[in-house]
């Protein structure tokens, strides 16, 4: 307790220490309050021509980017993989940080998360006051590490804070609770029931009163178009001050007119690489980790784990879709770029509402593959696991010695793999860094039986582990909109967004290990780490092989250009 209340009594010091450098230090004492970022960024003259070159090949590695972008280096995965990652040293800063607070209590996850957010508001604060960070005189919005948006081209009728009404902070959001992605719709009754918790318990604040977060919800199916028709009725007709969506296609259809219309998009619920392009879609952020990550972890663990096999056949099962495109792609420049791990590439496209997978897995056993990587989402992850058992596909490759993965997307126990029987035993899993809510292992963490108390109490089954996903992210967004509300100017969409790109924050459903934060225009990925994991039929468990994977700050932003096969 004592060891807290220093950490508070600091925190606050060091938020009036930056504020008073900010309001009366000089040019000097400004430096002192930047970030690593604006202070690399700072060369001296005599270093100009050298850095004019090294940021002209920056240049040219990122215009041959490709399918990969969204993806630290391979060399840093395959280390990180391989366990030879040199990790960062732990400042002086940083480990009393880790000493002050116990996260083995709600009490003291909640206390952490409150002193966090206190020095990210100090930062910010003291940016924004000196006239570096929020919105200048010219109309453009500054943040960390070069971010920026020209808040002068929002459309004429454009208001920083639409949504936010005398009682009301309204949030929209497109999901499918239909169709043949409908489990991924209790995604948003869960962020819900986080919200409801708020609202009752420790509600946002705006200009010292309370305000209820409400959740507009619209079913689109998973069908593209008609998140489009929702998107623009989110927009005229419900007044919301942010917008959620669920799944690629979806998200890739209006995050252009979400960023024309300069509203919020944070934390999109898709791992698409896309979402990392802070500056030509600065509204829009991810949140899970990159299905490039993804792609590139499951060739750094064959190259890994199976070298009595190289050259191995590989074999995909792939949504025919833009979320099955990203994985497609991003394995595929992969396994080109390492023929001698990879000597064949077989992706097997399927249709998103197929009611089965038999034809197509049927191709792929024909293969015979050494390994088969399922690069679906939703009930398709359940009836690729089963159309394997039954055709032989898993004992097939099982007797060469190979392996099965199951993507990230299909973590969940209760809905993908329990219903799969034995034939799920052994599946691996680039598990995304996030505990599934179900797993015995995580029951009795403070933060897991505070989500499973809280649906419990909501009407909702704790066993349907989709819901705690929920909290996944609603948590994040809940953080940043706390920091945006003590920003100078209070909540608004300008400073929602400046606190999402400076999000610095210990999610409690990460594994430990595994860092969740944004840094402005530098780091545009939350989450960029993973766990491998395999399942355990029998005790119903993921178990975590090995160590868990962060490449935190290392994945290159993604401009997407689908039409020319990937990022730019």
């Amino acid at each position: 307790m004592i060891k807290r209340r220093m950490w508070r009594l600091l925190a606050l010091l060091f938020a009036f220490s930056l504020v008073a450098a900010a309001c009366g230090g000089g040019d000097d004492d400004a430096d002192d309050g930047a970030g690593e970022t604006d202070t690399e960024t700072t060369a001296a003259a005599s270093d100009d021509e050298a850095m004019d070159e090294e940021m002209a090949e920056e240049e040219d590695d990122e215009g041959a980017t490709g399918a990969l972008g969204g993806a630290a280096a391979e060399e840093d995965i395959e280390a990180a993989v391989a366990g030879e990652d040199e990790e960062d040293e732990m400042t002086e800063e940083e480990m009393e940080e880790e000493e002050m607070f116990d996260r083995s209590t709600l009490e003291g996850i909640f206390e952490e998360a409150a002193a966090r957010r206190a020095k990210t508001v100090a930062e910010l604060t003291a940016a924004m006051e000196s006239g570096e960070y929020g919105v200048g005189d010219d109309g453009v919005l500054r943040g960390p590490a070069g971010f920026e948006i020209d808040v002068s081209a929002c459309p004429d009728d454009w208001s920083n804070t639409t949504g936010i009404t005398d009682s009301q902070v309204r949030i929209g959001h497109t999901t499918a609770q239909s169709g043949n992605l409908a489990a991924y719709g209790n995604i948003a009754y869960g962020w819900e029931n986080y919200f409801n918790w708020m609202n009752d318990n420790d509600p946002i604040m705006v200009g010292g009163s309370p305000r209820d977060l409400v959740l507009v919800v619209k079913d689109d199916a998973y069908v593209a178009a008609q998140t489009i028709e929702f998107v623009d009725e989110l927009i005229e007709a419900e007044n919301v001050f942010s917008i959620l969506t669920l799944g690629s296609p979806n998200t890739l259809a209006v995050y252009d007119k979400l960023n024309e219309e300069c509203i919020p998009q944070p934390f999109v619920m898709t791992g698409h690489p896309a979402w990392g392009d802070p500056v030509n879609h600065p509204w829009t952020t991810g949140l899970q980790m990159s299905y490039s990550t993804e792609s590139i972890l499951w060739g750094a663990w064959i190259k890994e784990n199976l070298a009595d096999l190289l050259p191995v056949k590989v074999a995909g099962l792939v949504m025919d879709n833009d979320f099955g495109l990203a994985y497609e792609l991003g394995f595929e420049e992969w396994a080109h770029a390492n023929s001698d791990v990879v000597s064949e590439y077989l992706p097997v496209r399927h249709d998103p509402a197929a009611p089965t997978l038999t034809n197509e897995m049927t191709t792929v056993a024909a293969f015979e593959p050494d390994v088969f990587i399922s690069m679906t989402a939703g009930n398709p992850c359940l009836l690729a696991i089963q159309e394997a058992g039954q055709n032989g596909l898993i004992d097939d490759i099982r007797a060469k010695g190979g392996a099965l993965f199951t993507p990230s997307v299909c973590k969940g126990i209760e809905a993908y793999m329990k219903p799969a029987g034995d034939f799920a035993n052994d599946w691996w899993i680039v598990g995304g860094g996030i505990k599934d809510s179900t797993d015995p292992k995580y029951t009795s963490e403070p933060f897991i039986a505070f989500i499973n108390d809280n649906l419990e109490a909501g009407g909702l089954d704790p066993a349907v582990s989709l819901y705690a996903t929920g909290y996944m992210f609603g948590y994040p967004y809940g953080e940043a909109l706390r920091v945006a509300a003590d920003l100078p100017g209070g909540l608004n969409r300008t400073n929602f967004i400046l606190a999402v790109r400076a999000i610095d924050m210990y999610h409690p459903q990460a594994l430990d290990g595994i860092n969740a934060q944004l840094n402005g225009a530098a780091d545009a990925y939350f989450i960029e780490g993973s766990d491998f994991s395999k399942f355990d039929a029998g005790a119903q468990t993921w178990n975590i092989i090995g160590e868990i994977v962060d490449v935190n700050g290392r994945s290159t932003n993604c401009a997407w250009d689908k039409d020319n096969g990937g990022c730019r």
